[in-house]
């Protein structure tokens, strides 16, 4: 018997947004590649609760700020509790970290100043880039023997982005203190991938995997959190 994993689509599904309108393309050609059968369950951020435990896989997406930042916070805070594989793209990278600040490592008032740039200033967990990535591409360092090294099967890539926000780096050692490792960085050390070692499959990339190649191949990263939650079953 063929098994499908569900997987729960969190964030607005926009079609504006190119990783949105990809996820389709590169589900059927992981479906055509590995036989992995996929049902996808796009969730608004407002619309999230405590059923997400019933899927097999989250993937928190692009396309921030989102509708709820409560919401986004709570699905990463039921997937890394119950063992769920997350994956966090983008914005999901940032409301990744702001999760793990909060409910972890004891930060209760990590910010995002995307969503509070009136209160959060240059005190927030997750701030504007010097220099936004939105629609550039660049180097991504990705640390030996590391997770993410294992699955991207390479510690050197190219990666697209989309984004305008990423993590303020004088948190970062209170987040390594809490468990959390930054595994591939830029070539300014500005930190570009997270893991959780110990979790099934825990990982946060601030690039987007949607948009490599022309969206008819799977990035390494998405084919094999589509893996990993079909084993979960």
């Amino acid at each position: 018997m063929t098994f499908t994993a569900r997987i729960a689509l969190v964030g607005e599904r926009s079609p504006h947004v190119q990783s949105h309108v990809r996820i389709p393309g590169l589900l059927e050609s992981v479906r055509e590649r590995d036989g992995l059968l996929v049902e996808a369950y796009w969730i608004p951020t407002g619309d999230v609760g405590d059923g997400l435990e019933k899927f097999d896989g989250v993937w928190l997406l692009p396309g921030s700020p989102y509708e709820s930042e409560a919401g986004a916070v709570t699905a990463v805070r039921s997937a890394r509790e119950h063992r769920i594989p997350i994956l966090g793209t983008c914005g999901g990278f940032q409301h990744m970290l702001l999760e793990y600040a909060r409910n972890v490592c004891g930060l209760d008032d990590a910010r995002h100043a995307e969503n509070d740039p009136g209160e959060a200033g240059d005190d927030a967990l997750i701030t504007p880039l010097a220099c936004s990535l939105a629609g550039h591409e660049a180097e991504v360092a990705v640390t030996p023997g590391s997770f993410a090294a294992r699955l991207m099967g390479t510690t050197r890539s190219t990666e697209r982005y989309g984004c305008a926000f990423g993590p303020n780096p004088r948190y970062e050692d209170a987040l390594r203190a809490g468990g959390l490792r930054f595994t591939g960085h830029d070539d300014a050390g500005q930190v570009r991938i997270a893991e959780l070692p110990g979790h099934p499959f825990y990982l946060a990339t601030l690039f987007q995997p949607e948009l490599a190649g022309d969206g008819t191949r799977p990035h390494p990263v998405i084919a094999a959190f589509l893996a990993a939650a079909a084993e979960s079953h």
